[in-house]
């Protein structure tokens, strides 16, 4: 699954250390989903989602193989 996690951690000025501690994960979490090798639980997307203030849809892009 593609995702933008990258790009609005960026916007918000976290490192992946600050927006692991924000949201009660790990930061390897936050490489692995942002590295695409990992995909959240839809409960930890629906934490992003609502952390950035954006859609799930806003940050992770499905693509079928």
């Amino acid at each position: 699954m593609k995702n933008r996690l990258r790009v609005y951690r960026t916007m918000t000025n976290l490192t992946q250390g600050e927006l692991a501690e924000k949201l009660g994960i790990t930061r390897q979490t936050v490489l692995a989903i942002e590295k695409e090798r990992y995909d959240p639980s839809l409960e930890l997307a629906f934490k992003l989602a609502k952390f950035f203030r954006v859609s799930i849809e806003d940050i992770f892009q499905y693509e079928e193989d």
